[in-house]
């Protein structure tokens, strides 16, 4: 997810597409915090491990 929101990021920045913009922000921040609460050893999602 993180990956996929620097993309739109970078998309939306260069061809100046503002809705890209937002959906890169937006999944840049959801994949930040899904990454951080499973570094930290917490359950996301009812599950310990994504395979």
């Amino acid at each position: 997810m993180l990956i996929l929101g620097v993309i739109l990021l970078i998309i939306g920045f260069v061809l100046h597409i503002s809705f890209l913009w937002t959906i890169g922000v937006i999944l840049v921040l959801i994949g930040a915090v899904l990454w951080v609460l499973g570094a930290a050893g917490r359950a996301v999602g009812g599950r310990r491990h994504w395979y």
